[in-house]
């Protein structure tokens, strides 16, 4: 999609990219200073593979402050960017032949570093009418002996659902029976949250010692060109990654991690205010989404995609577009609306599209009104 949409702008089409999975903002200031700073003070070598000691201090001062989470240093462990440390966990948790459960729809990476270590994904499918969330009772039912890990994402992408205390409790009681299952928690976009205060499955200490909680500085700082990311666990597999990523990356950027101390024990202010506009945005695009005919939405409370069901439409045509899957009607907005958008299959589910509103609500109002328009056209062929 992102090569086709570039084709079209190369021929002068106007074309609204909804597709980006990165905040349209700027690095706050404060944090460009402090890396510009580093940079004077001569953090510019080799960093230790685990991370900064004081950024390593920095992370457990936040987890304990925003999540009331409990991570000494040596429990903590700094990557290049959240994928890193999900790599990083899957290659130490899982054995060739390992099945790993993942709720769909789901972070499309997740599947593929299970499949590198070997392992075998075990997809439980989660619709649109329980707001794509995963219930006990299907977890129950797929965990077997073979199980070995259980990831997921709170707030989600690509549909922004987020998990509440009491549906993670529900959970965790679940896991309680399964002492076997180690649980990956991505919560990546934390700060991204419209439903107040953000909730951790590592909370529940009769499951802290087997939960991996990752987080990074891309999505709540605006930092995602400086690829940092963490991840606080036992001590023993922080061990494990940190000898796995002396072999690939040793460690991450210095100047990044100097930043990001700055970022992680600053005032929030300016993340508080970029939430602010995701929120105006995701209001809007809910609100104009769901007055399309055919499409049916959830209300994202997290991250800041849009992830509409347009299974409706499979069956219809405009012109020479024949809508028969998600992929089909992700072409047709581009074609035909001018909107890049991704198709849901690339997240598990087909049904489905997901639209960014990580832009301006300019280019978010003229989007929703091609994406109707285009819809509008689409009709039932004649037998």
């Amino acid at each position: 999609m992102a090569k086709m949409s570039r084709e079209l702008k190369a021929k002068g089409i106007n074309i609204i990219d909804l597709s980006l999975g990165e905040p349209d903002f700027k690095t706050p200031e404060h944090i460009c200073n402090a890396a510009k700073k580093a940079m004077d003070d001569g953090y510019t070598k080799y960093t230790p593979v685990v991370g900064f000691p004081e950024l390593l201090e920095a992370i457990s001062i936040k987890l304990k402050r925003d999540n009331n989470l409990e991570y000494a240093p040596n429990e903590i462990m700094v990557s290049t960017g959240a994928k890193q440390s999900l790599a990083n966990a899957v290659l130490c948790l899982v054995d060739p032949g390992d099945e790993v459960i993942i709720p769909t729809p789901f972070w499309v990476t997740y599947a593929s570093q299970v499949q590198l270590a070997g392992g075998v994904v075990k997809y439980v499918n989660c619709g649109i009418e329980n707001d794509f969330k995963l219930t006990p009772e299907q977890l129950a039912a797929a965990i077997s002996p073979k199980t070995k890990l259980f990831i997921y994402s709170s707030p989600c992408n690509p549909t922004g659902s987020v998990y509440s205390h009491e549906e993670l409790a529900a959970l965790a009681e679940v896991f309680k029976q399964h002492p076997q299952v180690a649980i990956i928690s991505d919560e990546i976009y934390e700060y991204i949250n419209y439903n107040g205060r953000h909730e951790s499955i590592a909370q529940f200490e009769e499951l802290k010692d087997r939960v991996v909680v990752i987080n990074g500085m891309s999505k709540g700082f605006a930092m995602t060109g400086w690829r940092l990311g963490y991840m606080a666990a036992p001590r023993d597999l922080i061990q494990a990654c940190d000898k796995l990523q002396a072999q690939f990356t040793s460690g991450a950027n210095s100047i990044a991690q100097r930043a990001s101390i700055t970022a992680l024990l600053s005032d929030l202010a300016p993340t508080f205010k970029m939430v602010e506009a995701f929120k105006q945005r995701r209001d809007y695009v809910i609100a104009a989404l769901k007055k399309m005919p055919g499409v049916k939405v959830n209300n994202p409370e997290g991250a800041f995609y849009a992830f509409p069901d347009i299974s409706s439409f499979f069956g219809k045509a405009c012109g020479d577009h024949t809508i028969n899957n998600d992929l089909d009607m992700s072409l047709y907005l581009l074609n035909e609306g001018h909107v890049s958008t991704v198709c849901g299959s690339a997240f598990g589910d087909n049904n489905c599209i997901r639209i960014s509103f990580a832009t301006s609500m300019t280019n978010l109002m003229e989007a929703m009104k091609r994406i109707a328009d285009a819809l509008g056209k689409l009709t039932t062929p004649n037998p």
